[in-house]
């Protein structure tokens, strides 16, 4: 009885060992985190191992079953996980399983399929007393390495050390607590540092935001910038062009008026010629008349006659033939006083300079004196007539005064309100050669299209400055000259020329058109045009159709962007261009457009996008401006091809610099360039080959950085020939006088006119 009563207590003692080992579970360095979320498993599966039963959780229903562990107590107890699946059957990863079905995924884990849930035991290990371990071939476990070897103090703890390694440094034993504890503080360290992370992230972005708020605003600010810099060149172009304007009209109001005065010089001289041809006929009439008395006394008396001048006719009398006065023209006595007579010619002086009659009085028989004079009416208020002209510049006029004086040559209606031209209104001046209809308010709608009909003569008609939106029907075929400038025409249609192929000067500027509303052919009519301006515009190509005989073209302040290689090939004498202003660059000019052109002298292309001297110029040009341009380089050769030679060739106002211009560039024009304009450039050096221009007269090069003159560089040693050179300009430079050659400007006529100050020394 005794073996078998120790044997008993020993196997009871043996199983309380095994279930406290269960409920302390060995941790060791570096497996804290899983020996922890593995520990709430394992005393859970030891409790329900003591008990007899483990709970589970269906996935799909989620309600809690209970089982009876198909394991034997007593064996090492396991930890049970549900996989949900369907009644009856189950599915794992994939896999359909009868019910009952029995299977091991991975070692040492065995699942069972009940009743539509999986339920998998996993073995756990219990602690060892042995120091060294292993797991033998098929086993879950490790086991002792030396059976024999065995700690009869071991608590069933795991010491834990900071560093295993180091046999210095003394074991620790963790409780579940500190263990937890442990965990807990590792959760709080791993969430400090995902808000840490977190939080350098949030500035990264909130710095990339800034950086990009911060070029947003200076891409905006740069924009603003361009946009104010390119509003203040556009309205620096604008007062640029109005002042072009407002010059070119006050020198055309200064030619108009010098050729008034001169028109009216002519005049003047030509009625005094007439008044001495007047008398000298009276005279010889009168002597005539006394002689042909006793001969013939029924013959006439020839008078002279004229285009503004007429004689009255005789009338038989008792005492011989007498002169019938004119209309309103009361007869005269034969011989008045003196007083009488001295009163009468200071009164037709008067009258002479006022312009209301011109007359003159030439003696005659039995001392009557025939008339000499103008038929004329009252001048209108803010009219002034003188000879054949009348002056209602700026005279409140609202309609066109009635006249009616034959004689009438010009009529300036300048400056007034007149918005109308009735059908009728020239009907008493048919010999009207030029109107002015300028600053008034005249629509297209308000011209009769009969208005001019009667004007057989009209050669010049100024409408500047009006409303007109198309070209006025029934122009006269004789006009010579239309300027229809500053209204808003739309529109030329190719019958709004129809028959005046005596037109010879067309001025359109500042209008709306294009060539889009310009029809093709509508200069055809106009054979006879020589001068055509349409400045001020909004073509963006040349127009097409130009007349065939046209000697300038003037389209400055246009959107021209290209010069095509047809632009010009009817223009056969074609003499001047104008194409400032516009947004022309070198390569969208064609190499054919213009260089085979024989008569093409002048072409202007300042103020466009040019950024080279551009190639393929014509073969005849004399005259080059490309001021006010970007342009940095003068390409060697570029006017090798011309015939005659350029003679004037202004690149003021441009990018130039000391290697922009090629050692070629001026090859072709040595010998006849003339003026040679380079200020306002970049320029540190003379230009080579400018002591190899025999020809020159002015040269420009002030405003630039040049710091040096060499002896030759202006001035050829070599060349035994009399120079031209007139002018020399080199102020606002970088020069130090004291250090420029004695023989720098031998060649120039006068030392006086070289500048030189003042210099930007630095």
């Amino acid at each position: 009885m005794r073996p078998g009563i120790l044997l008993a207590v020993w196997v009871v003692v043996c199983l309380s060992l095994v279930v406290a080992q269960e409920q302390q579970v060995p941790l060791g360095h570096g497996k804290r985190r899983r020996s922890g979320q593995r520990r709430a498993k394992k005393v859970t599966s030891g409790q329900a191992a003591k008990q007899g039963r483990q709970t589970a959780r269906n996935g799909d229903a989620g309600a809690a079953i209970s089982f009876n562990s198909y394991k034997n107590v007593n064996e090492q107890e396991s930890n049970y996980n549900v996989i949900p699946g369907r009644s009856g059957q189950c599915k794992y990863m994939g896999i359909t399983m009868f019910d009952k079905a029995v299977w091991s995924p991975k070692p040492c884990v065995t699942c069972l399929c009940s009743e539509g849930s999986v339920v998998c035991d996993e073995v756990s290990c219990p602690g060892l007393r042995c120091q060294v371990s292993y797991t033998p071939i098929g086993e879950c476990c490790p086991v002792c390495a030396d059976t024999g070897l065995e700690d009869p103090d071991f608590s069933g703890e795991v010491p834990l050390s900071n560093d295993p390694s180091d046999p210095s440094e003394p074991w620790v034993f963790r409780t579940p607590a500190e263990i937890e504890e442990i965990l807990r503080q590792e959760a709080e360290e791993h969430r400090e540092e995902e808000e840490r992370l977190r939080r350098r992230d949030e500035e990264r972005r909130k710095r990339r935001r800034r950086k990009e708020k911060e070029a947003a605003k200076r891409k905006e600010k740069e924009r603003l910038q361009a946009e104010a810099e390119e509003e203040e060149r556009l309205l620096r172009e604008e007062a640029e062009a109005a002042e072009e304007r407002k010059r070119r009209q006050e020198e055309h109001r200064r030619q108009e008026e010098e050729r008034m005065r001169s028109m009216e010089n002519e005049q003047k001289l030509m009625m005094k010629v007439l008044r001495e041809a007047a008398e000298r006929a009276a005279e010889r009439a009168a002597a005539e008349k006394l002689r042909d008395e006793v001969e013939s006394p029924d013959e006439e008396i020839v008078w002279l006659r004229g285009d503004v001048f007429q004689m009255p006719p005789l009338e038989e009398t008792t005492d011989g033939p007498t002169l019938i006065p004119l209309v309103n023209e009361p007869t005269e006595p034969a011989e008045p006083p003196n007083e009488e007579r001295e009163e009468e010619e200071e009164e037709e002086e008067e009258r002479e300079e006022v312009g209301e009659e011109v007359g003159e009085e030439v003696g005659g028989v039995d001392g009557t004196r025939p008339v000499v004079q103008i038929i004329t009416q009252d001048v209108p208020k803010g009219c002034t007539i003188s000879d054949v002209i009348i002056n209602c510049e700026n005279g409140k006029l609202t309609a066109i005064p009635p006249l009616s004086i034959p004689e009438l040559k010009s009529l300036n209606l300048e400056g007034n309100e007149i918005t109308t031209i009735p059908a009728g209104a020239f009907y008493g001046i048919p010999n009207l050669e030029w109107i002015n209809f300028s600053k008034n308010k005249i629509t297209s709608q308000n011209i009769d299209p009969q208005a001019f009909k009667s004007l057989k003569f009209l050669s010049r008609l100024y409408m500047d400055g009006n409303l007109l939106e198309q070209i006025p029907a029934g122009l006269p075929s004789t006009l010579q000259e239309l300027k229809i400038n500053d209204n808003n025409l739309r529109e030329i249609k190719e019958n709004s020329f129809k028959g005046m192929s005596s037109l010879i000067t067309l001025e359109l500027e500042d209008n709306m058109l294009s060539e889009s509303n310009v029809e093709p052919q509508a200069f055809a009519p106009l054979t006879g045009l020589s001068y055509l301006r349409l400045g001020h515009n909004f073509f963006r190509t040349i127009p097409q159709g130009l007349p065939p005989f046209l000697l300038e073209l003037h389209l400055e302040s246009n959107k021209i962007e290209e010069i095509t290689e047809g632009a010009f090939n009817n223009t056969h004498n074609l003499n001047v261009v104008v194409l400032r202003h516009n947004k022309i660059d070198e390569t969208r000019i064609a190499p054919l457009a213009w260089i085979n052109h024989k008569t093409l002298e002048s072409i202007d292309l300042s103020h466009n996008n040019l950024y080279m001297v551009p190639s393929f110029l014509p073969k005849a040009l004399v005259h080059l401006v490309l001021v006010g341009n970007q342009i940095e380089r003068i390409p060697g050769y570029v006017f090798a091809h011309m015939e005659q030679g350029l003679e004037y060739l202004y690149l003021s106002y441009n990018r130039l610099d000391g290697e922009g211009i090629e050692p070629e560039a001026f090859l072709g024009c040595l010998h006849s360039m003339t003026e040679l304009c380079l200020d306002h450039n970049q320029l540190t050096d003379i230009p080579i080959g400018v002591n190899e221009m025999t020809s020159l007269h002015f040269l420009r090069l002030n405003d630039n950085r040049i710091r040096n003159i060499a002896e030759d560089a202006i001035c050829d040693p070599l060349n035994e020939d009399d120079s031209h050179l007139v002018a020399v300009r080199l102020e606002n430079n970088l020069l130090d006088l004291r250090k420029i050659p004695n023989t720098a400007f031998s060649c120039v006529r006068s030392y006086s006119s070289v500048v030189l100050k003042p210099q930007h020394l630095k």
